[in-house]
């Protein structure tokens, strides 16, 4: 399907790895100007090309400097993809472990970033009718013992993207949300990095647990998602072609989620 984006320009964060990175990827292929940021500008950031931006989206100012650099370098925003979140410190005790601090940090990075850089770009795109994808969680659906703060948090930005649909799709911008289940990324298939930690906690090997997530987790498909094929929902999301599509949640996950 020819998506009608060449000329296009884009906001991508959390855009140095996994699903960020894909969108930047499948966005420049379809012919969108991408600003991509991320805390860490990684190589294959740098080869995307993309405009690579370094920016830490956890704090009050860096969303806000990102809306503004990539106004000074496209000339304008037509869609903004709110991806950055999770991090590498996701904790998978319970709620009795996590403190307030790592309640800020996970708020932070993956609900405020969100507010904070919608609100910046939100007059541009009335202006030019654009449109807004949140990439959340199904974490935000299924309730579970951990990681809580960032399901909470995910639960949040589900909850926002369709409260910013309500109040600015009558003004011309459209705005939803992608809800990936286990997805191929390092936060699972790095030995250091989430993935890793929760299969230590259970006292499996990490390669093993990686290759059982699909049957441990009742993945109908049989197979984790690819950072690729979110990717390709969030642009057509990003498109005419989902011209009325507005304030929905759309999970992809394999068949993970069972309920209606």
């Amino acid at each position: 399907m020819d998506l009608d984006l060449t000329g296009k320009t884009a906001v991508v964060t959390g855009a140095s790895r996994g699903i960020g990175l894909a969108t930047v990827r499948t966005l420049i292929a379809e012919g969108v100007r991408v600003v991509g940021a991320a805390r860490t500008v990684t190589p294959e950031l740098k080869d995307s090309g993309a405009l690579a931006y370094a920016a830490d989206l956890g704090t009050p100012e860096g969303p806000a400097a990102l809306i503004d650099h990539a106004h000074a370098e496209l000339g304008g925003i037509d869609f903004l993809v709110n991806n950055v979140g999770a991090g590498d410190d996701v904790n998978v005790g319970g709620f009795l472990t996590t403190d307030d601090a790592h309640w800020q940090a996970v708020l932070d990075l993956n609900l405020f970033s969100a507010i904070r850089a919608s609100r910046a770009a939100l007059p541009g795109l009335v202006e030019r009718r654009g449109a807004i994808v949140n990439v959340s969680s199904i974490n935000s659906r299924v309730p579970g013992t951990g990681p809580i703060a960032y399901s909470t948090a995910k639960a949040a930005l589900t909850a926002f993207g369709k409260a910013l649909s309500e109040e600015f799709g009558p003004r011309g911008v459209r705005v939803n949300t992608v809800s990936p289940g286990v997805v191929r990324t390092a936060i699972w298939e790095d030995p250091n990095g989430f993935g890793g930690r929760v299969a230590a906690a259970a006292g499996v090997d990490h390669t093993e647990f990686v290759a059982r997530i699909p049957e441990s987790f009742g993945i109908a498909s049989g197979r984790i998602t690819e950072p690729g094929e979110v990717a390709a929902l969030i642009a057509f999301l990003l498109s005419d072609a989902a011209g009325n599509i507005m304030g929905a949640d759309h999970v992809i996950d394999g068949g993970t989620l069972k309920s209606a």
